[in-house]
């Protein structure tokens, strides 16, 4: 097991009483010790039972069914803005008048939304630790789709596809993996990678998926292993890097450097040959204690390497998964207050200088886990990430991710971003800009527009036939079996 987390000492969120429409407390996807559920959380959790109490009444259904429903969903955000103060744009109407959370809900379900990181585990995976795989939600295809009754893991391909393409916006994905020094630890191959998504477009008949390719400098024969893909046609549509070496383990063998010219740049070099420039890299999400838990090997985790690669590769597209920020380990309002003296969020900071210092254009933000748990612990964390990204590197730099399916339905996140506005006094503290409407230029260039550049998605010719295609049907006819959305979180919690 990998020795990050003590999961013995963790809950499983799965196993949550409440599942509310909105997360109420911090949620691990394994790669971080998630923290308590604050006293503000505790504040949403029980105004988000109170006002589902009183408006599931009004709409004639259970509580249950309406924490299920659009108008529970803008309840909770309603709830978070109580507590935190006025971060999201929801209207008491919605939670109480019938069909007002739906009418909204549709008047952006075709917005293109591009997911830049999701993850899914292959059906052999025995590693119950890891990401809480030992706990098991069944869920059902359709049995019109199918000629059997299929029963599959909460992280496998069947709850994959509910999470992702039926109980959420997302239109396209790119599914991703992670390297462990051991390798029974590793939850998919890169080889699955490429069979699910060309299973998953063969479903389709439009590119719904794109896969990574994992690599793992540093290891025995990698650079083997990245020819004879390169040999073989070079099927992936990107590369996935962990600098950390293991995520997970704090004894990893195998850190090392974007920039180390002898190890890396071979690489680069082959890869831009092939016109594989699409790389994604994992930097920040380190435990509050990194530097001593992590010794001398936590800086291959922060963007230090950045700027001299993506300077000497302008070729390539360098997405920075989670922005490189550290996660919101230590108290929420502590760190905010930090930003708000000294208007520094570590490591992803310092990402925007390497950006805006050096007029660098071919690296990217992605908010996977990052926003979320802004979100989840103090949404004025999350206006402030995502107002220095876009004032230091651009709208247009921006990408969006989640990290699901890690963490169940990516549908709140989304509705999160939709509904987030930076407060005024921030805006007119740090000079950021408003974020304007949830189908303004802003947020659907995060949302989808700034991946569908880079991955050289045609809107007006490919997004079209998406709204037609198998996966939308397999939606369409989802929607028509009771009970099929959840709110159901995968992952860790704390205890207390």
């Amino acid at each position: 097991m990998p020795d990050l987390l003590d999961v013995n000492k963790l809950n499983m969120a799965e196993d949550l009483e409440f599942e509310a429409p909105v997360p109420t407390q911090m949620i691990s996807n394994g790669e971080f010790t998630p923290l308590p559920q604050s006293k503000k959380q505790k504040q949403v959790e029980e105004r988000i039972k109170e006002l589902a109490d009183e408006n599931a009444k009004r709409h004639g259904v259970s509580r249950r069914q309406f924490l299920n429903s659009t108008a529970g969903m803008a309840a909770g955000f309603m709830a978070m803005n109580e507590v935190f103060g006025g971060v999201f744009g929801v209207s008491a109407a919605e939670a109480q008048e019938a069909g007002a959370a739906d009418e909204r809900a549709n008047m952006y379900k075709d917005q293109f939304v591009f997911d830049a990181q999701t993850h899914m585990v292959h059906d052999g995976f025995d590693q119950e630790g890891l990401l809480g795989l030992g706990l098991f939600a069944a869920e059902n295809w359709n049995p019109a789709l199918q000629q059997e009754e299929l029963t599959l893991a909460s992280y496998k391909f069947d709850n994959y596809m509910r999470q992702m393409f039926v109980n959420s916006d997302t239109k396209v994905a790119v599914l991703s993996g992670a390297p462990f020094d051991d390798p029974s630890w590793t939850f998919i191959s890169n080889d699955a990678i490429i069979e699910t998504r060309d299973m998953v477009n063969k479903l389709a008949g439009t590119q719904r998926m794109y896969g990574h390719h994992v690599i793992t400098p540093g290891q025995d024969g990698w650079m083997d292993k990245v020819d004879e893909a390169l040999e073989n046609g070079a099927p992936m549509d990107g590369w996935k890097a962990y600098t950390i070496g293991d995520p997970l383990s704090a004894t990893t063998e195998h850190p090392y450097r974007l920039d180390d010219e002898e190890l890396m740049y071979p690489f680069f070099e082959k890869a831009i040959k092939h016109g594989k420039t699409k790389f994604a890299c994992h930097k920040g999400l380190m435990p509050a204690d990194y530097e001593t838990s992590w010794a001398d090997k936590w800086q291959y985790n922060t963007v230090w390497d950045v700027e001299k690669v993506a300077k000497d590769f302008p070729e390539m597209d360098f997405i920075i998964y989670h922005s490189g920020m550290r996660p919101f380990l230590e108290d929420p309002t502590e760190f905010l207050e930090e930003f708000e003296r000294t208007g520094e969020l570590k490591w992803a900071s310092d990402l925007c200088r390497a950006v805006s210092d050096n007029g660098l254009t071919n690296v990217y933000a992605e908010l996977g886990t990052t926003f979320a748990n802004a979100c989840v612990t103090h949404p004025r964390l999350a206006a402030a990430l995502l107002g220095t990204l876009i004032k230091h590197m651009g709208a247009d730099h921006v990408v969006w991710g989640t990290d699901s399916v890690f963490y169940g339905s990516p549908q709140w996140q989304i509705e999160a971003l939709r509904r987030i506005e930076i407060p005024e006094d921030m805006q007119e503290k740090h000079g950021f800009a408003p974020l304007g409407a949830a189908d303004g230029l802003v947020k659907s260039a995060i949302l989808g527009y700034n991946s569908a550049r880079m991955f050289n998605i045609d809107l007006r010719a490919d997004f079209e036939p998406m709204l037609n295609d198998g996966v939308q049907q397999l939606k369409t006819d989802f929607a028509l079996l009771d009970g099929i959305r959840d709110n159901t979180r995968y992952g860790y919690i704390s205890p207390t």
